[in-house]
């Protein structure tokens, strides 16, 4: 064996070897050797993740590591559940306490410079609930009202601000929880509440026919799952599990877990060209 041909074996089984413990030091082969995903979420915010009446924990979020679970051992149940803060998502991460979060954690640049973010499973705004029936028909009709419409809207430093960037002369009542913003809408001291699209959507569906969305959106955000840095193959697969499921074989089950939670029936991905590359 020539000089040259030893030097590329030795480079070929050096790189072998070192796919081999890479391989074997993945948190994707630490997961499927203990046989359950760790997953990190809330439990006190719907639709997201919360405690149902059986005592049993669900949501959005939930679903989501449900379906990561599915991929790795073909049942979405093979999950244990760290309940947590979101102030401890980062931490419980980066600590190995947690496999993967997924708990309505919204992509910053400052958080990816901690953490790994997976692609996008939901993108959040702000959206206009309405009483069906009500005086404004829907948010170009709000818009022309000008000042005589009142938003509700939970308290907080931007809250008029936020609303200003939709509605530019409505009166902004803020109240200092959900239930007392949601009572001003019902009693009719507010023409509109202020609130996140997600909790828009599941309001309409625990009171079908009694609400309706104004038809406006703003304030986009990314709502990612995170994983600790520095290993792209757990990376990878969590990101081609939530892929596939927004737009191929695993479709059905965010779709039903979309429609459960958002009262959203989704449409099916366009066969053919894959239209994320549109």
């Amino acid at each position: 064996m020539t000089f040259l041909k030893t030097i590329a074996v030795a480079a070929l089984m050096t790189a072998t070897a070192g796919s081999a413990i890479a391989q074997e030091a993945s948190k994707l082969q630490q997961v499927l050797d203990r046989g359950y995903l760790i997953l990190g979420t809330g439990s006190t915010n719907p639709p997201w993740h919360f405690i149902d009446s059986d005592n049993k924990l669900k949501g959005f979020d939930v679903d989501m590591g449900r379906l990561v679970a599915k991929a790795l051992f073909g049942d979405p149940d093979k999950i244990e559940y760290v309940q947590q803060s979101g102030d401890a998502r980062i931490p419980n991460l980066v600590t190995d306490k947690v496999d993967l979060a997924c708990q309505f954690m919204t992509v910053t640049a400052e958080r990816a410079q901690q953490i790994e973010f997976t692609i996008p499973y939901y993108r959040e705004g702000v959206g206009l609930l309405q009483m069906e029936g009500g005086e404004y028909a829907d948010y170009e009709a709000l818009k022309a009202a000008g000042s005589d419409v009142t938003v509700a809207v939970l308290q907080n430093v931007y809250a008029e601000e936020m609303v200003h960037a939709a509605l530019p002369e409505a009166e902004v009542d803020q109240y200092d929880s959900v239930d007392l913003m949601y009572q001003a809408l019902n009693s009719g001291r507010a023409d509109a509440a202020a609130t996140d699209q997600s909790a828009l959507r599941w309001f309409m569906v625990k009171n079908p026919g009694r609400y309706h969305d104004a038809g406006y959106g703003w304030n986009p955000q990314s709502y990612s799952c995170g994983v600790k840095p520095g290993d792209q193959r757990w990376l990878n697969f969590v990101n081609t599990v939530l892929h596939e499921g927004m737009t191929g074989v695993e479709f059905p089950f965010y779709a039903d877990s979309f429609k459960t939670w958002f009262g959203t029936e989704l449409s099916v991905p366009q066969i053919g060209f894959p239209v994320e590359y549109k």
